[in-house]
């Protein structure tokens, strides 16, 4: 694995292969883990807002035993008109073997690909409302934690699916690990019409049953200007709380990437409640891009 950009361009033996990598990693000492890539440099370039996920790359470069230098946008020479090719081809000039990058543009970092030196690898941050693919596989990495398995489950995300790029990888890596239903519940405007057919046709039906419950927040910073949402009704229709959390199986877990809009697709009492796995995903967040980071520089996926 050269690059990562995108969960589709892995295949269920990759995706079970680097679970089994950051069990490993979650088993190890850090003492031991810094040693395996003590000379290697990345570069984060995150020109979206960002605490857990620029936290998160910084934690486990450092703990691989890698330089990690974070570009403040704000700023940096961008800010003065400089392109962000311009930008990516001066820090490559630096010699760094990573560039770990979040931007708002959607399939930007093909393009970086091609501009960068041919052996410096690329992860995809996040990129519009595209891919997010390590937040995927650390998803899926707390599923399979708890469930060992995704050909039986039943998974639900609810809540703007539309804009989310955390949806769209977890979408395709649970259909990359065979999970037997998928099912997506929101506002029609917010279900891309390509995943229509997972839709389920009411909360209750989204949470009947369900092993996994995924909540998602409103993406308000992508929504047409002018949009006005009644955030009450919001939590009335699409918020999971005690009561219709009793619908899914009472082993079922629930799961949310973050930031947390807390009273409006979420309660205080569901998400830091017994079935909640919210900081467990945090934690896995680290451990997982470990597990990326340490493939991509040892190149053990194809």
């Amino acid at each position: 694995m050269k690059h990562l950009t995108d969960i589709k361009s892995l295949s269920r033996s990759d995706i079970q292969q680097l679970i089994e990598s950051t069990q490993i990693i979650s088993q190890s000492s850090t003492k031991d883990t810094k040693t395996w890539h003590h000379g290697h440099s990345a570069v984060a370039l995150f020109f979206e807002n960002s605490t857990r996920t620029l936290t998160s790359f910084q934690l486990a470069c450092q703990r691989l035993g890698i330089d990690i230098t974070a570009l403040n946008i704000s700023h940096s020479s961008t800010q003065k008109g400089e392109t962000i090719k311009d930008t990516l081809l001066t820090l490559d000039a630096m010699q760094t073997d990573l560039f770990i990058v979040r931007h708002q543009e959607n399939h930007i970092h093909d393009q970086i690909i091609d501009w960068v030196s041919h052996d410096v690898g690329v992860i995809n941050a996040g990129d519009g409302t595209n891919q997010h693919p390590t937040q995927g596989l650390l998803d899926l990495f707390t599923i399979w934690q708890h469930k060992q398995s995704f050909e039986n489950l039943k998974v639900s995300i609810i809540g703007d699916i539309k804009h989310s790029r955390v949806a769209n990888s977890l979408i395709d890596g649970l259909e990359i690990m065979n999970t037997k239903e998928i099912q997506l519940y929101g506002p029609d405007s917010l279900i891309p019409i390509d995943k229509s057919k997972l839709k389920a046709d009411s909360m209750s039906s989204a949470l009947n049953n369900a092993d996994v419950v995924v909540m998602l927040r409103i993406q308000k910073e992508r929504l047409p200007k002018g949009t006005n949402l009644d955030l009450e009704q919001w939590h009335q229709q699409y918020g999971l709380n005690n009561k219709n959390l009793k619908q899914a199986k009472p082993n079922a877990i629930v799961m949310h990437p973050g930031p947390m809009n807390r009273g409006v697709e979420i309660t205080n009492e569901v998400a830091d409640g017994p079935q909640s796995v919210i900081l467990e995903q945090v934690k896995n967040g680290v451990l997982m891009r470990q597990a990326v980071i340490h493939h991509m520089l040892t190149k053990a996926l194809n």
